[in-house]
């Protein structure tokens, strides 16, 4: 229990530039007030003491705007970034160093007193506004771009952009196993785009086989395209 404690600190520390002593961290971080208090409680509710845990999990959510049920499992080195609006249901389950943001939410799909809420497995980065939907798993050092919705499985070492999330493996192939987790979710690929490129390749390969007169390189096309877009003001 200690060990996870101390984990629990550590991991503010290793994924927070801002956070300078531990005096701080221990008075002015309401993401680790909420980490201690959801601990306490699953304690609570793992033995049978459900409304001592529900009570405790209801100060917690009043205290730090984090909403975590006390049946929801949580590993060591969790970190919610900023936290306010996140919510985390009963029955999900989270690896060892997890990261959150804000207003990250792990829902249930079903009315069933069944697992129905997400798994993600160790090093998982969800960025803010996310919703991880239903009993899915999201793989290792896998990253959730801002503001997805992700409705499916997500093998390890993957990016998830848009709605529904899309996933993506990096770089085409599984990575080696990085020394830290990847907070870069800033850097996610745009499908919509590699889509229209692809979709122009085509058409043009398509005109070529027509009529050739008509025929034009598929990436200056493209670009052609998107400059008329871009200098037209018009929306995808």
């Amino acid at each position: 229990m200690f060990e996870t404690l101390r984990q629990d600190i550590q991991a503010i520390f290793y994924r927070d530039p801002a956070a300078r002593t531990t005096l701080e961290v221990l008075l002015f971080y309401p993401v680790l007030h909420a980490i201690w208090l959801h601990r306490l409680a699953h304690f609570f509710w793992r033995n049978h003491l459900y409304l001592i845990g529900r009570g405790i999990s209801h100060l917690s959510r009043w205290l730090t705007g984090v909403e975590i049920h006390p049946g929801a499992r949580i590993g060591p080195g969790f970190f919610i970034d900023h936290g306010m609006g996140t919510v985390i249901g009963e029955t999900a389950e989270l690896g060892s160093c997890v990261t959150l943001y804000h207003n990250v939410t792990l829902g249930g799909v079903s009315w069933e007193k069944v697992k129905r809420h997400p798994t993600l497995e160790d090093h998982v980065v969800i960025s803010a506004g996310a919703q991880i939907l239903g009993p899915i798993r999201i793989g290792a050092h896998s990253r959730i771009g801002a503001n997805s919705v992700v409705i499916k499985d997500v093998p390890p070492y993957s990016v998830v952009v848009g709605v529904p999330g899309r996933i993506r493996i990096l770089n085409g192939k599984r990575i080696s196993e990085p020394e830290r987790e990847d907070l870069q979710h800033d850097n996610l690929p745009d499908l919509t785009m590699e889509l229209l490129r692809n979709l122009t390749t085509r058409v043009s390969a398509l005109e070529n086989s027509i009529d050739p007169t008509l025929s034009q390189d598929p990436s200056q096309a493209f670009e052609a395209w998107a400059t008329d877009v871009v200098s037209s003001g018009s929306h995808i």
